[in-house]
């Protein structure tokens, strides 16, 4: 299975304490560029930036067409890491691209993308027994006191399906 992931989903889980459940799920997750240095330029987080840079199943690549970023960047307003994770899932033929951002997620689907989110890797981590909906729970709080917005609709959402 081909995985690319943009930023906010590898944070997400990151502030969850379940990165590794990327690595449990997927085996590996491909990432762009500049989704890597998102991750990892912030200096004020030093401990997630040493957590990027020693996963083992997180690997980055370039982008082979840098003008299809930029044209995707001018025309959708998406920022450097969107663009390029839409444009690597693309040419990467990948089977999912991980994303949260909705104007991405339109973008992609435009793009015949398939895509999840945090809450989806999330639910197929359920689905797969990897978590319990106890464990659900205790994440999802955990990534609303790290601020990850998370509407009460999805939330509610996602509560029914693991009871």
């Amino acid at each position: 299975m081909i995985v690319v992931s943009d930023t906010t989903p590898i944070i997400a889980l990151m502030k969850a304490g379940q990165l590794g459940l990327l690595q449990k799920l997927f085996n590996v997750v491909y990432i762009p560029m500049a989704v890597y240095r998102e991750l990892t330029e912030n200096k004020s987080f030093q401990e997630e930036v040493r957590t990027i840079q020693k996963c083992g199943f997180i690997y980055v690549e370039e982008v082979g067409n840098k003008k299809s970023v930029d044209i995707l960047q001018k025309f959708t307003g998406l920022d450097a890491g969107e663009s390029e994770s839409i444009i690597l899932a693309d040419e990467k033929c990948s089977d999912v691209l991980l994303m949260d951002e909705h104007k991405g997620r339109q973008v992609a689907k435009k793009m015949d993308i398939k895509i999840t989110g945090t809450l989806g890797i999330l639910i197929q981590a359920f689905d797969e027994k990897l978590l319990s909906r106890e464990d659900i729970e205790i994440y999802i709080e955990k990534l609303k006191e790290n601020g990850i917005r998370i509407s009460d609709k999805l939330y509610q959402k996602l509560r029914n399906y693991v009871k």
